[in-house]
């Protein structure tokens, strides 16, 4: 299998192209990253160095690669954080020279606008996330709080959720972080709709904050989800590898992804979790 991932890229930690690649290899795929901006470490921790590259330097990385004739031969995109608006052209344009490759090729846009009522991109790029990618997108992987925002509708229970996410273009939304009413205390869950069809997948909440745990699951989703098997099969090996990393980062008392430490779990976890058909 072979992937494009559009996102970002940090020196230390694990986060965008950073959450995703490993675990992805380690899994069997092939990855082009594509980085969409370079910092030092995670701003989550305060200070850090480095820069969001200019769009044309993203869309030229891209061409490149199409030039290459290395999108030909591509099975999936995952596009996360944008950084500038501009780089929308360029995922559009690449995600069609790999359907043109491959009409089979599935895009997955995770779209990163923020997280815990905060949003962290400015109001253009989130306009380009949802007028120009999300109506391109197979796959849609907001949370809770990037589905209210990208569809204005309510989140407060599983019904709602699962309203608001048939409401958004791709026909596969999968949305994480939510604690609806019906969800324990204790728990968290993931609510995924395909077609008609809806799930819920719910996991024990673990103590911390785990930023890149959503970059993870988006890959791992997309993986699964080409490897065959349906959309709830394709969710549930996700949750299970994801809850894997993040119960060893807890255990490690760790502000950064646990994935190398967990990589063997990544493959091939030791708990798992069913979805529940709603």
């Amino acid at each position: 299998m072979r992937l494009l991932s559009i996102h970002s890229h940090v020196a230390c930690g694990h986060v965008g192209n950073d959450a995703v690649v490993l675990p992805l290899q380690r899994l069997g795929a092939e990855v082009m990253a594509v980085d969409t901006l370079q910092f030092s470490n995670h701003p989550g921790h305060g200070a850090f160095a480095g820069r969001v590259f200019a769009a044309e330097d993203v869309v030229a990385v891209l061409q490149g690669l199409a030039a290459h004739g290395a999108l030909d031969r591509c099975d999936g995109v995952l596009s996360g954080y944008l950084g500038t608006a501009g780089i929308a052209a360029g995922v559009l344009e690449a995600v069609a020279r790999v359907r043109a490759g491959n009409p089979r090729a599935l895009y997955a846009c995770d779209p990163v606008l923020g997280d815990d009522g905060h949003l962290y991109v400015r109001e253009d790029v989130a306009a380009a996330i949802r007028e120009q990618l999300l109506p391109a997108a197979d796959i849609a992987t907001p949370n809770v709080f990037e589905l209210g925002l990208l569809t204005g509708m309510p989140t407060a229970s599983e019904a709602a959720i699962v309203a608001a996410a048939r409401s958004l273009a791709p026909p596969t939304v999968l949305v994480t972080s939510a604690a609806t009413e019906a969800t324990p205390l204790d728990c968290l869950d993931m609510i995924l709709c395909d077609g008609e069809a809806a799930w819920r997948l719910r996991t024990p909440r673990l103590a911390g904050g785990f930023n890149g745990a959503g970059d993870l699951l988006a890959g791992l989703f997309l993986f699964h989800r080409l490897a065959g098997g349906g959309a709830a099969h394709a969710l549930e090996q996700a949750a299970a590898a994801v809850h894997a990393v993040l119960a060893r980062t807890a255990a490690a008392g760790s502000k950064e992804l646990a994935l190398v430490a967990a990589q063997a779990e990544i493959v091939s976890p030791a708990v798992r979790f069913g979805a529940v058909a709603l």
